[in-house]
């Protein structure tokens, strides 16, 4: 039997596939957990989506590599699902920091693949609006958006901006902030499992 559903697991610059692989506790076993690493190397263990200088005007990006890592997940979610013979509702994305950044990428500018995704201490590029689809097609997308209230590196003004651009869109989001810094904790970790696991047990449409 194929399995129940798909999670795709981003991790943040700096890191790898190993980082959020803790997000995979508590899943059902036949949901596939796909952990991917980053293509730009920036040491023999860490990676990123794309370049980024932070700058008293806001974080700046290489926008032409964060658009080869949008166009690479989609190829890559598409051949999991051809693969693997899951249906886009029961696929998810999720990241940290960076790779949230590239899961509402993923998500929002192809919703016709995904369930749904999670931008945890992330946020939603600008630079994204050109791509993302129309409120027809992001209906039936559920979004997690979950921040450190004391957030050093990613300001939580970020995650109230991806709520308001959410909310806009007509996303169904739900909306999390916790009292750390840049980081998961234990309470961030059952709150994803909430949000997932009923989800992934509903019949499929």
């Amino acid at each position: 039997m194929p399995p129940s559903g798909a999670v795709l697991l981003l991790h943040g610059v700096g890191s790898n596939e190993s980082d959020l692989l803790g997000l995979a506790d508590g899943l059902a076993d036949d949901v596939l957990i796909a952990s991917l690493r980053a293509p730009l190397p920036l040491s023999p263990t860490q990676f990123a989506w794309f370049a980024v200088r932070f700058t008293p005007q806001g974080p700046q990006i290489e926008a032409a590599q964060a658009e080869a890592s949008r166009q690479a997940l989609i190829g890559f979610t598409q051949a999991l699902q051809a693969a693997y013979g899951i249906a886009p509702r029961r696929t998810v994305i999720a990241g940290f920091s960076q790779g949230g950044i590239m899961s509402a990428s993923a998500a929002l500018s192809m919703p016709a693949l995904y369930g749904g995704f999670a931008i945890l201490s992330g946020r939603i590029l600008p630079e994204l609006a050109p791509h993302i689809a129309d409120r027809a097609a992001l209906s039936h997308l559920r979004a997690l958006v979950a921040h450190g209230s004391y957030d050093s590196k990613l300001p939580p003004s970020w995650a109230e901006r991806s709520d308001q651009w959410l909310a806009e869109l007509g996303v169904n989001t739900t909306s999390r902030r916790y009292l750390i810094d840049h980081g998961i904790c234990a309470e961030e970790q059952r709150d994803w499992l909430q949000w997932i696991s009923p989800w992934l047990q509903e019949p499929t449409p």
